[in-house]
């Protein structure tokens, strides 16, 4: 029996009911799994799959039918996690307070980047240029998918060393990660051209990028932070307590720093910092932050229904035995070992170093970094390359969202932390100020 058109439901008033039942979940599930070994993601990519499987659905959202968009999209995502993940750090930089942020991206970040490509290079049998590109992707943890992990709002003392560990290296390593993704695209530029790529390489997407975004970072931060709380007016802005003028700093910052092409995600964390500097005590801090979190878990909400309708509309049909196998070694060894190696001479428990080495989070910031680098350089594996991505991003949120409840609740007890506590009281945080 074929129903009548005109009594077909308005698409748009699908759009917006979805969209309506979308910002319910942003708000109940959080709660609600709050105590379940079960994370929000799982549950979006199960939600994306099932709204993408029904058979009036034709709209298949693959990243290769869609570089740009997914580009973009994810890019926002991760912009408006940096934000978020800077705000709530409460911990004064300090090489040595931050320790524990600097190993995983100094030492545990590169030895990644070198095995995953190594991996996709000699077992996969990828081309070096897009080994390269598989393993800058790979490497870094993400700060989208790892809000389980790590600290809690501003002022709300929940930053115990892992927790501020892996905050820090997710809002650090997603900056220090780029330019081996701009080494890829250079060595693939060089095979087509001849042209040289050692120098350039090194002066700009290094040196220049890198120094530049930290600082423009911190005097984007500093402007807004003078023009929060210290501008001299009768009405000063934090007085308002309006939240969102952390989307106004971090989207600034973005694009500031992309304008005179230095790395923007890099900056955005930077700016956090020092905004969440000029005032530390100040309660707007608190609203900032609950701001950019309920922006940004919408937005990766609605990615991650994208992807779960990727799932069933075959993202993962190129993967052989070999692409699985290889998955998995990169989620269960290369990732803790990496880990452990880097956190060698860390004076911490070793249930700390082992749910270090062990929470690699993959996620928003892989699928940006992998569209970034394919719409930028030829490569003709790009279909088994997002499979395989899809593949270790879909891994690693299945086994870090089961396991993150029960690990993380008998990490707080070790430390004498009362987990079913809804109010986190001050703990003591190693080298903290």
């Amino acid at each position: 029996m074929t129903i009548p058109q005109a009594l077909l439901p308005d698409p748009y008033i699908l759009a917006l009911t979805g969209a309506g039942l979308l910002i319910a979940l942003v708000v109940w599930l959080p709660t609600a799994l709050r105590r379940v070994p079960l994370s929000l993601p799982i549950i979006c990519i199960a939600l994306g799959a099932a709204l993408f499987a029904l058979p009036g659905i034709s709209l298949e959202p693959l990243p290769t039918l869609h570089p740009e968009l997914t580009e973009r999209l994810s890019e926002l995502v991760v912009v408006i996690a940096l934000m978020g993940a800077g705000l709530k750090i409460d911990r004064v930089f300090g090489v040595r307070r931050w320790s524990v942020a600097l190993r995983l991206i100094v030492v545990t970040m590169p030895l990644s980047i070198v095995a995953i490509t190594a991996i996709g290079g000699w077992w996969i049998g990828m081309s070096w240029t897009v080994a390269l590109l598989f393993g800058a992707a790979l490497a870094p943890t993400d700060p989208v998918l790892a809000a389980d992990v790590q600290v809690g709002p501003p002022k709300s003392h929940d930053e115990d060393d892992v927790r501020f560990g892996l905050t820090a290296e997710a809002g650090l390593n997603d900056g220090f990660a780029f330019p081996f993704v701009h080494l890829a695209i250079a060595l693939a530029a060089s095979a087509a051209t001849g042209k040289p790529w050692v120098a350039e390489w090194i002066a700009v997407n290094v040196i220049w990028e890198i120094a530049a975004g930290v600082t423009a970072g911190y005097v984007i931060g500093r402007a807004f932070g003078w023009l929060t709380f210290h501008v001299p007016a009768k009405s000063k802005l934090a007085e308002s307590g309006d939240g969102l003028i952390a989307l106004s700093a971090a989207l600034v910052s973005y694009g500031l720093t992309e304008i005179i092409h230095c790395y923007g995600f890099l900056a955005v964390f930077v700016t956090a910092l020092t905004f969440r500097h000029a005032h530390r005590d100040h309660e707007l801090h608190v609203g900032m932050h609950e701001v950019a979190e309920q922006i940004e878990r919408l937005m990766m909400m609605a990615l991650l229904l994208l992807f779960g309708g990727a799932l069933v509309s075959g993202l993962l049909a190129p993967l052989g035995w070999v692409d699985v196998a290889a998955a998995v070694v990169i989620l269960v060894v290369v990732r803790p070992l990496a880990g452990l190696i880097g956190l060698i001479g860390h004076k911490a428990d070793w249930r700390e170093r082992l749910t270090l080495a062990f929470f690699g989070i993959r996620g928003v910031g892989s699928i940006y970094y992998i569209a970034y680098g394919l719409n930028h350089m030829p490569a003709q594996e790009g279909e088994r390359l997002w499979a395989i991505v899809g593949l270790v991003i879909l891994l690693s949120i299945l086994m870090h969202g089961l396991t993150v409840t029960p690990i993380m609740r008998r990490l707080d007890r070790s430390q004498g932390r009362d987990p079913d506590q809804d109010e986190p009281q001050p703990a003591a945080v190693q080298n903290a100020p």
